[in-house]
């Protein structure tokens, strides 16, 4: 029979580099004690790698740079946990995956209906940030991502070098879903919503 150890180190192995998992992603195989116990054991053989209280990675090695730090969307999935919290990016993060900032921030912040948590990961601030039921009604979609983008950039940094860029990064499938959640937009932002879809309207 296999030994614990050797179970979750194949899970984790299964699940490959630059993945992200806590100890409850190793319950089914035995005892939370046993499970931080081996976590432990991993961590001091340099296996795995600790990155907060209850949080760790198997981190990706680089041939120069060494071991790359986990993506954030990875962490703050995992730290919201397996009870079907949502998150949201929100901020200079969002405007980055849209690729209107090339700048990523140090701290990122995500909107979740689950608990708020934060992580400190190498020089990166991760937190979840608690907030309402209508905030989180296009959380995952395309449209919340842009929603987030542009309340941070504000009115008044939208210009139509903004508008340009989401429209050439936009799928024919994004642009519907903007249409479709234009009423969860606030009434400046549903503007836009129209003017970056205005093809299929």
């Amino acid at each position: 029979m296999q030994s614990i150890d050797s179970k979750v180190l194949n899970r984790i192995r299964g699940t490959g580099r630059g993945s992200v998992f806590s100890p409850g992603t190793f319950l089914d195989l035995g005892s939370r004690d046993a499970i931080y116990k081996v976590l432990s054991r991993l961590t001091q053989k340099g296996i795995i790698r600790r990155l907060g209280n209850g949080l760790y990675d198997y981190p990706k090695k680089h041939p120069v740079l060494g071991l790359l730090q986990p993506a954030p969307d990875i962490v703050a999935k995992v730290l919201s946990g397996n009870h079907g919290a949502r998150i949201q990016p929100t901020g200079a993060y969002a405007a980055n995956l849209l690729g209107l900032s090339t700048q990523v921030p140090a701290k990122i912040v995500y909107l979740t209906d689950g608990l708020s948590r934060l992580v400190c990961v190498g020089d990166m601030e991760i937190r979840l940030q608690h907030t309402t039921t209508r905030n989180m009604a296009t959380a995952g979609r395309i449209s919340g991502l842009v929603i987030q983008a542009l309340r941070h950039l504000g009115a008044k940094h939208v210009d139509d070098t903004i508008i340009c860029i989401l429209k050439r990064k936009l799928r024919t499938e994004d642009k519907k879903q903007l249409l479709k959640d234009i009423a969860f937009a606030p009434a400046w932002i549903s503007d836009y919503f129209r003017i970056i879809a205005q093809e299929l309207v």
